[in-house]
């Protein structure tokens, strides 16, 4: 006969378990880009970064409006970013961004793809850009507004590595007499307003035509630091540079010239655009040279030009009218150069050591005109006192439900038998989706002690006498008389 006690213990102790957890999210995944000296480097490893990038505009510049921008629409970035990993980029440059528009989902998926941001904080839209012949007149607040409402929000995503104040504003005699004092304003703008109202501080830089009588005498004027306005200096710099075609050598390229240029310069360098069109197809050779022992003292990497193929002929793709992808000779060109790359070889031969500290300003510089008078209380205000934008944030994706609806095609027109889709690189929220097993787990453990409970007790049920049920019955009656 089963005692009383075991039958009663069985009978009273299944009461109903609550169990809650929290799942608010801990940041983990792809960790921020700093400048140490004159190289970038992983923020918590400290370990060199060399950018193996691609200029990413589809429809070009001036295709940025109201309602759409290149980042922030999730079916376009669920269709591109597995490309970006088929081509083996780990940064891609935007031109231009509204930053009304969210953005969250494809920094998102940037992100977790292993893929750093560069971005222009300019656009072509009215009050979006600098006139590089009359900037006084488009330095107004409404400008400003913008560039820092861009800042702000991109800021906040850790996978952004960059901004670039200007893109080839200065490109001939009138603008390098008019345009330089209004760069460099700007970039001191862009610092004292992150200092006070972003989440931390991004790289800012300039992106410069490849102009000898410019280039040069620009970098140093915008790498120089004055004690009136210590924050208006870049921190690294950028060249537009197609001057290797088709096949060449670090001398009859004139990259050799590249890396005398800026040997002894105080900042980071990349290649900021390259990719020769004028010998086709484009093999990309220059990348050779760029990831070569000689340049990655100087130059930390680059971005080719460009992803989508537009009027002027440098595309990796072509966008068809229904949204499919056609993939271009030079796709398979790039692709094969950055696989070749191999950067934990590079990284032995960079001293990260090296450290070139603040350079005190010249009263002058050749071919620059840097005597500008400009009122400066035009960004004070919004220094002061901020912009209203969504600030942006990291969101969980599911990845199982990442289906792009369109189709990737040969150049003849056969589907692209390539890489099976997207491939996780970060998880952005390790905790959360560790809580979420950890919840499951328990779940799991608490259904399989309760369907062992209920057989323990179906089995000592079944060895009860009629005498066991009336002392049973009879005791739980007196129990309840005494509980209410």
């Amino acid at each position: 006969m089963v005692p009383i006690q075991v039958v009663l213990f069985l009978l009273l102790s299944r009461a109903g378990n609550v169990f809650a957890t929290s799942l608010e999210p801990a940041m983990g995944g792809i960790n921020p880009i700093d400048i140490k000296g004159k190289q970038f480097v992983d923020s918590q490893t400290g370990d060199p970064f060399f950018i193996k990038g691609l200029a990413y505009q589809p429809g070009g510049s001036a295709d940025v409006k109201q309602d759409h921008d290149p980042l922030s629409e999730p079916t376009i970035c669920a269709r591109d970013i597995p490309l970006f990993q088929e081509l083996g980029v780990n940064t891609i440059r935007v031109y231009s961004v509204n930053p009304d528009l969210n953005h969250d989902y494809c920094m998102s998926l940037l992100a977790m793809a292993g893929i750093y941001l560069i971005l222009d904080v300019n656009s072509p839209l009215p009050n979006q850009h600098l006139n590089r012949y009359e900037p006084w007149k488009s330095y107004n607040p409404f400008y400003i507004d913008h560039v820092f409402k861009v800042v702000q929000q991109f800021s906040n995503y850790s996978n952004t590595l960059a901004f670039f104040a200007g893109n080839e504003v200065i490109n001939d005699f009138k603008s390098s007499q008019l345009s330089p004092r209004y760069i460099k304003q700007l970039i001191g703008d862009i610092k004292m307003f992150s200092d006070k109202h972003c989440a931390r501080s991004v790289p800012i830089g300039y992106s410069a035509a490849d102009d000898l009588k410019y280039r040069v005498s620009l970098s140093n004027y915008l790498a120089c630091s004055n004690d009136s306005n210590p924050r208006q200096k870049v921190d690294f710099y950028g060249v537009n540079s197609y001057q290797w075609c088709g096949k060449q050598t670090l001398k009859s390229s004139g990259y050799d010239l590249l890396i005398d240029s800026y040997k002894d310069y105080s900042k980071p360098v990349i290649l900021s655009e390259f990719g020769c069109n004028k010998v086709l197809p484009r093999k990309f050779g220059e990348i050779e040279g760029i990831f070569s022992s000689e340049m990655v003292k100087v130059f930390s990497g680059g971005l080719a030009y460009e992803y989508s193929q537009e009027s002027n002929n440098y595309g990796l793709v072509e966008i068809q009218d229904e949204g499919d992808i056609k993939l271009l000779s030079d796709f398979h060109e790039l692709k094969d150069q950055y696989r070749s790359v191999d950067l934990s070889n590079i990284k032995g031969k960079t001293d990260i050591n090296q450290f070139k500290g603040d350079v005190p300003c010249k009263d002058t510089y050749e071919n620059m005109n840097i005597k500008m008078e400009i009122a400066e209380e035009l960004s004070k205000e919004l220094i002061e006192d901020g912009v209203t934008v969504d600030v942006g944030k990291h969101i969980a994706i599911n990845l199982d439900k990442l289906h792009p609806n369109k189709a990737v095609y040969n150049m003849d027109g056969t589907p692209w038998q390539g890489a099976n889709g997207f491939k996780l690189v970060h998880d952005l929220f390790p905790q959360a989706k560790d809580k979420a097993t950890s919840k499951d787990d328990k779940k799991q453990k608490e259904r399989k002690e309760s369907t062992e409970h209920k057989k323990s007790t179906a089995t000592a049920l079944k060895c009860l006498t009629i005498y066991d049920w009336a002392v049973v019955i009879s005791t739980i009656t007196i129990f309840a008389i005494t509980m209410f």
